[in-house]
């Protein structure tokens, strides 16, 4: 009997067994939330799991009641609701056991898997039966504990693209031997129950990291670290650079297990956690590679043909911009058989570091009442309009640390003697080597002045010293103006990485006279889309140095390299010798159509008018007046992501307390909520069964009575009394 089968019949058996469920009689299922309200308690959300008595337990279809994005948000709700301040200990987060056992998540977790699989998104109404009934199983499976990570001899629930996948049962003992020896991706099932546990424990953990924490994690992109840095990080004279990367390329697996216990006690989950790290990996053994390469050396290449369902790679453009990716972004971690939980756990080790860190933040922190960066409140003194901008103090300046993270790389930022960083160094190192095993010392934690440059993120962070005239406005209302002088942070993109970033993907060579070479990996492709390609690379490289000081600069040379880059290209191809003769047929932008011999042909712009050929697009920012400006919106003091401003401001609007706060000031005011004047309308139906005139019939009343005032004017002018003001007016006619 095949498995799937078998546990089916397993699971009949056993709720057979359960004379309780058998003789109760059945609930109505309870009423689905609105498209606009939140489940905020988990045993609710979780509603009935795997002993649903509401309908068949077999059936998946009446499984399925809720949505599940409400499902989730609900989790999202309890979890950022139940966070605590900096200076409490949090609560332990909402149980996560019942929403394991819902059903709805798990097809939420398919269509998420399948998405990255086939590169579609598949409606909940389009999942065949026999797939819901296969997500059923692999439920069930996870919950009796008989899932195993990595088993390819049991597949639950098979993947999309492999439609006719063979029974394991039926396979010669060679197949076999092949099936578990030779390395491959993960089997489908193991993605899906990696995003449910995603699905399941990023909530709780988002509502605990700390802000200062940028990668791996939704709305922290690398330029919100960096507009966090330009905003704060002026002060700071010193600055420590250290990297922890070896915790996220071979983490040890006790101290990922210990460091999710802190926070969940689950123990379905966090024994799913610790199966997925410590079961081992197949791997390739040592002479398999070069007996692979020996067997696919062809003196003909055919061309690749994608099979029906698998995704399309990544286009050049964005390939080539992936190779831009800044140091501190290339590590990304993939633990065992975590699959997209790995950086989430790395997360969750490295919180440990974050709140260290804001411990030693609040233990070097010794404010000056003659320095405008700090008070003894600890509130920042200087200009709310210009907060980038530090005034130059005396002396005795505030001493403080500030510290940011991206992924597994950190910059500290110290205000002060050299002598506090190098203590701070020497805590980092001990604690280090005490929690995560992590050998470091001072060559790899080196201390440098802010003088020389600190490279983080592709951007280098710099000091200048700028003389503005101040403006403001002193006792009595008079406006003073005088001359001032201060630093702000620069920060600008790095064009030696840049370069560097262009050899590596060969568009060009040398160094101190950089030389575009031709880009033959588009030289099959026709004009209009190979400048296609590049603009959408341009449009990509400008967006990523939004922020930097010397954006014109930096975007202009990229387009200078990738024009010299392609008219070496047009010049192979159309066989023109020089790039000067492709310059002189196709314009500086590259916007002209390459011919063979004699450029443009006569016929191109009628055929261009019918619409028979493509139109050439011409390069971008091939001058630095067309490159945008460098966006220097200061970030605002506070700053969350726009979900967590959601989501708090929605359990605001929920509390009890913030509600009777706005009923207080309402009464304050004199005003009336529609919802108390729909109450005094039915109180007083209810108390005199007459219903109070509603604004309209109000409004209908007194235009009438309005008209009935001007009729009787009229007539009064028409019996001659409106033009004798002299005499007066009759009060009672007979």
């Amino acid at each position: 009997m095949p498995q799937p089968h078998r546990a089916l019949l397993s699971s009949l058996l056993r709720i057979r067994a359960c004379s309780s469920l058998a003789h109760r009689p059945p609930r109505p299922p309870p009423p689905s939330p609105r498209r606009h309200q939140f489940v905020a308690d988990p045993n609710a959300a979780a509603g009935t799991g795997r002993g649903s008595v509401g309908g068949n337990p077999l059936d998946p279809t009446q499984l399925l009641r809720d949505d599940p994005v409400s499902i989730t948000a609900s989790l999202w709700v309890s979890s950022f609701r139940a966070a605590a301040p900096d200076d409490a200990a949090p609560p332990p987060p909402p149980p996560l056991a019942p929403f394991l056992t819902r059903l709805e998540l798990w097809v939420l977790a398919y269509q998420k898997a399948y998405a990255d699989e086939t590169g579609s998104y598949l409606p909940r109404s389009s999942i065949p039966a026999s797939t819901l009934t296969s997500i059923l199983t692999l439920r069930n499976a996870v919950i009796d504990s008989r899932f195993r990570f990595g088993n390819r001899l049991t597949p639950y629930l098979h993947s999309p693209r492999a439609a006719a996948a063979p029974d394991p049962a039926t396979l010669s003992k060679r197949k076999l031997r092949a099936l578990l020896t030779t390395p491959g991706p993960a089997p489908f099932q193991d993605r899906v129950v990696q995003e449910l546990l995603l699905l399941l424990l990023e909530p709780v953990y988002e509502a605990r990291f700390s802000p200062k924490s940028f990668a791996f994690r939704p709305g922290r992109s690398p330029h919100a670290a960096l507009r966090s840095i330009r905003r704060s990080w002026a002060p700071y004279l010193w600055y420590i650079k250290g990297d922890l990367s070896p915790l996220l390329d071979s983490p040890d697996p006790a101290l990922v297990v210990g460091a999710l216990i802190r926070d969940v006690r689950d123990k379905k989950v966090v024994d799913l956690v610790r199966s997925a790290l410590l079961t081992p990996e197949v791997t390739a053994r040592p002479g398999d590679d070069d007996a692979s390469k020996k067997k696919k050396k062809r003196k003909y290449q055919k061309k690749k043909v994608l099979p029906e369902g698998e995704p399309k790679p990544d286009p050049y453009w964005l390939q080539t911009f992936f190779g831009f990716a800044p140091e501190e972004a290339l590590t990304q971690p993939d633990w065992g058989h975590c699959g997209v939980l790995s950086p989430l756990l790395a997360n969750v080790c490295l919180d440990e570091f974050d709140k260290w860190m804001d411990e030693k933040i609040k233990e070097f922190y010794k404010p000056s009442k003659s320095d405008v960066v700090g008070g003894e409140d600890g509130i920042e003194q200087g200009n709310t309009s210009w907060p980038e901008f530090v005034p130059t103090s005396g002396p005795d300046k505030t001493r403080k640390v500030d510290y940011i993270r991206f992924g597994g790389h950190f910059l500290i930022g110290v205000r002060g003697p050299r002598a506090d960083a190098a203590v701070i160094r020497k805590q980092l190192i001990e604690f280090c080597d005490q929690r995560f095993r992590i050998k470091l010392d001072n060559e790899t934690l080196p201390i440098e002045h802010i003088t020389k440059g600190i490279m983080f993120l592709d951007h280098v962070l710099c000091r200048r010293v700028v003389y503005p005239t101040l403006r403001y406005t002193a006792t009595g209302g008079k406006i003073i103006s005088e001359k001032g002088v201060g630093t702000l942070l620069s920060v600008t993109a790095s064009l030696k990485q840049c370069i560097r970033q262009f050899r590596k993907l060969e568009f060009l060579k040398g160094d101190r006279e950089p030389d575009p070479q031709p880009c033959f990996r588009m030289f099959h492709a026709t004009q209009a889309h190979t400048n296609s390609q590049m603009n959408k690379l341009l449009t990509t490289m400008a967006e990523w140095y939004r922020y930097a000081d010397n954006r014109k600069k930096v975007v202009n040379f990229c387009s200078y390299i990738i024009r010299g880059s392609l008219a070496k290209l047009y010049a192979a191809k159309y066989k023109l010798r020089s790039r000067a003769k492709v310059y002189k047929i196709a314009s500086r932008n590259l916007s002209r159509p390459l011919k063979d011999k004699k450029g443009q042909s006569p016929e191109y712009t009628n055929l261009l008018r019918m619409g028979l050929v493509d139109s050439v697009d011409g390069l971008q920012y091939t001058r630095m007046s067309m490159v945008p400006d460098p966006d220097y919106t200061p970030l605002p003091s506070g700053w969350r992501p726009d979900h967590e401003k959601f989501l708090l401001e929605y359990i605001k609007l929920t509390d009890q307390q913030t509600l009777e706060e706005q009923r207080s000031c309402i009464r304050e005011e004199g005003l009336i909520t529609p919802q108390d004047h729909i109450s005094m309308l039915v109180w007083s139906y209810k108390k005199n069964a007459v219903l109070l005139p509603s604004s309209k019939e109000s409004d209908v009343q007194e235009s009438t009575e309005d008209l009935g005032s001007d009729i009787d004017e009229l007539n009064n002018k028409e019996l001659g009394h409106g033009g004798h003001q002299g005499f007066p007016q009759p009060t009672e006619m007979s």
